[in-house]
């Protein structure tokens, strides 16, 4: 576990710092319609925050609203005290692998030197020192070795190394992450979460996304569920209970307590006969086409979610 219970009064932000973001009654999305409604957040300098909810519940337009690239319909959205549409953000940000064109015809290290772009005049020459960090940064992901490889060569986690060594080049004060675990190995998971950590005890206030409860979120100091609007916002052991996250998901998820951390307990998935019978769990069952498979506990949005949870993004 990143961040005990136990140990966070050491992480505890500094109470009388200006916020890193503040957004104050924000209604964002795209075209028109709606996606967030009403979000009220305030991120301190330190804060570790994972945004927690099912697929369109706004958790990357929320990431998108900080950088200045969703329409903000309604209420303010301040970034170090600055409106986000009057200023360059101090962000750096990793994108979701899904959505980055990998035939693209850079090499590992050109993908990484793209951090550098906004603080060059010179670009696309680069100084001395520069590709130095560069380079610093590449040796401490472990991808250094990769540098002349095309992207498309690489694996899934050298990818998400790749691009958030391009983040991190640019020396930010705020990085934001969507979706900075999905699918990835279990190692790369951990080698991730724990640089993560590391970035944020050298003073890097972060924010990530996440669908992952127990692999993710519940090892992160402070989480907020979002479904459209924030549900709730606070620390694992008091978010991860079963009436929030029913609201959050729209559906039933035990929650059990292991090894000090709060967590969402899978039950065993049963399957029933076409006539409605229950039948042995799943691991007990052989491959027969008469049976249909049912899932206890689903972790997506019901169906029954009102539209402006919802957006052609499905990447949200």
């Amino acid at each position: 576990m990143l961040h005990p219970p136990e140990l966070a009064h050491l992480h505890r932000p500094d109470p009388n710092a200006r916020p890193v973001v503040e957004l104050q009654g924000v209604t964002a999305g795209y075209n028109g319609s709606r996606v967030l409604q009403d979000v009220d957040l305030r991120v301190m300098p330190g804060d570790f925050v994972g945004l927690l909810g099912p697929s369109g519940s706004g958790k990357t337009t929320l990431l998108r609203t900080v950088l200045g690239a969703a329409q903000v319909q309604a209420g303010d959205v301040r970034v170090y005290d600055k409106p986000v549409r009057s200023r360059r953000n101090r962000a750096g940000y990793v994108p979701q692998l899904e959505t980055i064109d990998w035939n693209f015809p850079v090499t590992v290290e050109e993908a990484v030197m793209m951090g550098r772009t906004m603080s060059n005049a010179l670009f696309p020459w680069f100084r001395k020192q520069e590709r130095e960090l560069a380079y610093d940064m590449m040796e401490r992901l472990g991808i250094a070795s990769l540098a002349k490889r095309h992207i498309r060569q690489l694996s899934g986690g050298q990818q998400q190394r790749v691009f958030l060594a391009r983040a991190l080049v640019s020396s930010p004060e705020l990085l934001l992450l969507d979706e900075p675990t999905s699918g990835v190995d279990v190692k790369t998971r951990d080698d991730v979460m724990h640089l993560l950590h590391d970035l944020n005890h050298a003073g890097v206030t972060i924010i990530l996304t996440t669908h992952e409860i127990n692999a993710v979120a519940v090892h992160l100091p402070r989480i907020v569920c979002l479904n459209g609007s924030i549900v709730a916002d606070g620390p694992p052991h008091r978010v991860i209970a079963p009436h929030i996250l029913r609201e959050v998901y729209g559906a039933e998820m035990p929650v059990i307590q292991y090894q000090g951390m709060t967590m969402v307990a899978e039950s065993a998935h049963f399957w029933i006969d076409r006539n409605g019978d229950d039948a042995e769990p799943l691991a007990t069952v052989p491959d027969d086409s008469h049976r249909q498979p049912v899932i206890s506990h689903v972790h997506t949005a019901p169906d029954n979610v009102p539209a402006h949870h919802h957006h052609q993004d499905e990447n949200d």
